[in-house]
């Protein structure tokens, strides 16, 4: 399965009220990027290994928000995943992938 159609199949389990759209998306994308932070925390904290199930299960979760983020401003993940490589692209090119700002 590519980008987009994950995309469009993903927006068909969508539940939530269109006039909280992007309310919701962005406060689910956040918890469930909570979610992760959290595990890995407890990887510090008592030693507990994160299996690759667990991993999978929240990344999946997380890419859920972000595909129905970036359907709700009508861009295709595809051209969002695409955009961030030349983005980094370019940033390796001239020697500006550490640092800080988006304008590097």
């Amino acid at each position: 399965m590519n980008f987009d159609e994950y995309q469009n199949r993903a927006k068909s389990f969508a539940m939530y009220p269109d006039e909280v759209e992007l309310a919701y998306l962005t406060l689910g994308l956040s918890g469930e990027a909570g979610e992760i932070a959290n595990k890995v925390k407890k990887v510090f904290r008592d030693g507990r290994e994160i299996s690759r199930e667990d991993m999978k299960s929240e990344l999946g979760d997380v890419l859920w928000y972000v595909a129905n983020l970036a359907k709700a401003y009508d861009l295709p993940l595809s051209e969002v995943a695409e955009s961030n490589i030349d983005k980094l692209q370019s940033r390796a090119d001239r020697g500006k992938i550490q640092g800080e700002g988006d304008n590097r």
